[in-house]
């Protein structure tokens, strides 16, 4: 029920494009775009190429519209090449057969899976290969053990970091006045010195990168991202 009744909200939030041709991925765009694929599967229903752009630095829509003085929308839907839907994320396209699902984070994105009708799991969309997604993916299937070494190091580094956070900001939260006077005060029993809490934000905030590059996210491992991506 659940389920459903997001689906049902991420679609509403899809709004018509122009028609607009959609412009290949550049070099220069690797940091603010990227842009993924999804073939024609005749048992799936589905004969036309689609293919979804992201900017991460777009404004988001007005009104569904594009804002005033913007040139492109954070997240749109093309069709055999023209552009027919654009949305602010996270959303869902209605595509035959069933839906792609787009979501991003503060590191990137969270989401890009086609989701058949009746079912839940969806499958990654093709990245394009000079995309950053592209890139790494590219990378795991040349070096897989290297690959997946870096993707374990990354979940270490998360947990760590999450494991050193939740005192902290327990100990954060409690020194409020309005939060003391009912529940006491907490003090945390990790008590790092700063240049080692800077080194977890970066080595922490690069891991998560990592995981926005290969689209995995868990509740647990990603619970810095999770709460602004796929809501």
């Amino acid at each position: 029920m659940f389920t459903r009744l997001k689906r049902s909200r991420q679609l509403r939030r899809a709004k018509p494009g122009d028609g607009s041709a959609l412009k290949d991925q550049r070099w220069w765009q690797l940091l603010t775009r990227t842009q993924f694929f999804l073939d024609p599967a005749e048992l799936e229903g589905r004969t036309a190429h689609y293919a979804v752009d992201v900017r991460y630095l777009a404004a988001e829509l007005e009104g569904g519209k594009i804002a005033e003085g913007a040139r492109h929308a954070p997240v749109a839907l093309y069709r055999d090449g023209l552009q027919q839907q654009i949305a602010n994320p996270p959303v869902a396209f209605a595509v035959p057969g069933g839906v792609i699902e787009v979501a991003t984070s503060t590191y990137g994105l969270t989401r890009m899976h086609h989701v058949l009708e009746g079912s839940r799991e969806g499958r990654t969309l093709r990245p394009h290969r000079r995309s950053l997604e592209g890139l790494r993916a590219g990378f795991g299937r040349r070096h897989p053990g290297a690959s997946r070494a870096i993707g374990l190091l990354a979940i270490l580094l998360l947990l760590v970091g999450l494991v050193l956070m939740v005192p902290q900001a327990a100990e954060l939260v409690t020194s409020l006045d309005v939060v003391a006077e009912r529940v006491g005060t907490f003090t945390s029993p990790i008590q790092l010195p700063a240049w080692a809490n800077t080194s977890l934000i970066i080595a922490g905030a690069l891991a998560a990168s990592e995981r926005a590059l290969t689209l995995r996210n868990h509740w647990l491992i990603d619970a810095d991202t999770t709460w602004t991506g796929f809501v």
